[in-house]
């Protein structure tokens, strides 16, 4: 059995345009209805103030009071009514006697008989208007006396027919109904027109459509642990969510929503990145405690209206990424140091062979004694395992390249001296960072070297690591520290990545990192040093 399909609810604006018609139509139709009636009423009164004003000057006419004198008072004041009639554009005038007998009438048959309509108020010397169904049919007429040296001496009516009336409010109705009509056609077009555009902005979607579009953007917003942030055409907070508010440390106590990004506070980096018309795809930038990737995508229909920006925390990915490189370092330093081996094994081999059983034995104790030596060399001046481990892997990857990696003599760093908040994950990532630096620097220049000192006060931790190679410019003190900042060819994965990276290790233990162009032995170079505070923490260890 085929189910009937049920029609698709009205859009949201064919609601509103259908709802925006009937309102139009009722309120035109209201506004014409009220009009007619006020016009009716108004036509009215002006016949009855017309009839009036015609009724008082032909009472007051010294011709009217010397005709009805005479014998036959209608010979002279019938031709005259029928003139004023004419001329004063109302149907009728009818002059009577005091007891209501006509002088005149637009119908000469009624004349001699009574007066059709109240005279009471006239008889008494007061003028009256009224609305009375007489010999021509309903009228508006006004009735006056006709006084003569203080004696009512006749009465004069004057009117105009409902009908002539009802023909003058025609006129108006019809005009009126003219402007309804143009008013009900501007109204639809305009109606139209908005619902048009608010129907291209809806989608053609209905009020319950958009209520479940809104109730979805809001549990996905809050479910995405991505960080999610819109920006307006200005380039405005205009949505943000819970991801996005941790990654840019924007608690939700702060309203941020309306405000500029160039107002939050972000690195100048990120906030350039924001601020871009053009698209990022996984770029890197570093906030003062987090490595993200941002991809920013412009929103556009037809203009630009804002864009959409998505944030992923790869903080421990990078972190995870380092120590892989260090492996990977470590990994080809022990293949170099196997081929080396397997070198002066064979030389050890071939002295047995020839004989030279005693010379074998000297070689391979001396290059035992020379490795054993760098070994304690390290552990004497830095017993902390992670670190001593990350110099003897560094010291092998700088010989590969040509580099000599010494540790100072005034390195002192004891086992167990550090503080538990201070992770060797954070020592590994600044110091491997600088002696990587340190050794991109020096490496190709005459008796590359590169010197580190480590050792600890009372109150905090020094890394200092010193280089022979050019130096650093003193206008770019600053900006070595920044993200994609390097001196030399980026390679594949990029370049500028590592010093960034000290500074936010060293930002988020509250310490500090500086650059001087003073390298060793006064040959230039540069020295990074790291402060790291230690505070009481130091002085149960020791």
């Amino acid at each position: 059995m085929r189910l009937p399909v049920l029609p698709r609810p009205r859009s949201l604006a064919g609601q509103l345009f259908a709802v925006q018609a009937v309102l139009i139509a009722l309120v035109v139709a209201g506004y014409a209805l009220f009009t007619y009636v006020g016009d009716q009423r108004q036509a009215e009164d002006s016949a009855a103030r017309q009839a009036t004003a015609v009724a008082r000057s032909i009472a007051d006419s010294p011709s009217v009071r010397t005709a009805i004198r005479t014998a036959d008072p209608t010979a002279l004041l019938e031709p005259y009514a029928l003139r004023v009639t004419r001329d004063a554009n109302v149907d009728f005038v009818t002059i009577m006697n005091p007891s209501g007998i006509r002088w005149t009438h637009p119908d000469r048959k009624q004349i001699g008989k009574r007066f059709l309509g109240n005279i009471g108020a006239a008889q008494h010397g007061r003028t009256f208007t009224e609305t009375y169904t007489g010999t021509l049919g309903p009228s508006v007429r006004a009735v006056t006396p006709v006084t003569d040296d203080g004696r009512i001496v006749g009465l004069v009516s004057a009117g105009i027919k409902v009908e002539t009336i009802s023909a003058r409010v025609q006129d108006q109705v019809t005009a009126l109904l003219a402007v309804a009509g143009g008013t009900l056609l501007l109204g639809a077009v305009g109606t139209y027109v908005v619902n048009a555009r608010l129907r291209r902005h809806t989608h053609g979607m209905n009020a319950g459509e958009l209520s479940r579009m809104h109730d979805y953007h809001q549990a996905a917003l809050h479910a995405v642990r991505e960080g999610l942030l819109m920006l307006d055409g200005q380039y405005r907070v205009a949505l943000i969510n819970d991801g996005g508010r941790e990654l840019l440390a924007v608690g939700p106590e702060q309203d941020v929503v309306g405000r500029s990004v160039a107002g939050l506070g972000l690195p100048a980096p990120l906030t350039g990145a924001l601020l871009s018309s053009e698209p990022r795809v996984d770029e890197v930038y570093l906030t003062a405690s987090r490595v993200l990737v941002v991809n920013t995508s412009p929103v556009s229909g037809g203009e630009r209206r804002g864009t959409v920006v998505t944030l992923r925390d790869v903080t421990e990915l990078q972190s995870l990424m380092g120590e892989l490189d260090s492996e990977r370092g470590f990994t080809q330093a022990l293949r170099s140091q196997a081929h080396e081996a397997a070198n002066r094994l064979h030389t050890a081999v071939s002295l047995i062979e020839l004989g030279r059983a005693e010379e074998a034995v000297e070689f391979a104790t001396a290059e035992l004694e020379l490795a054993q030596a760098l070994t304690d060399q390290v552990v004497a001046a830095v017993s902390e395992p992670v670190l001593a481990a990350l110099l003897l892997g560094k010291t092998a990857q700088a010989n590969e390249r040509g580099v000599e990696l010494v540790v100072s003599p005034d390195s002192r760093l004891d086992d167990g001296l550090l503080p538990p908040e201070l992770s060797t994950r954070d020592l590994v990532t600044i110091l491997g960072n600088l002696i990587d630096n340190a050794v991109d620097a020096a490496q190709g220049t005459a008796g590359a070297r590169v010197t580190v000192t480590a050792y600890a006060s009372a109150a905090e931790l020094v890394l200092r690591v010193s280089d022979t190679g050019p130096g650093v410019d003193p206008a770019h003190a600053d900006l070595v520290f920044q993200r994609g900042f390097s001196t030399k060819p980026a390679g594949p994965g990029g370049r500028g990545l590592g010093l960034a990276l000290v500074r936010q290790a060293v930002t988020r233990h509250e310490g500090t990192l500086t650059v001087v162009e003073s390298g060793e032995d006064g040959e230039g170079g540069a020295v990074f040093e790291v402060r790291l505070p230690l505070g009481a923490s130091l002085g149960g260890g020791r």
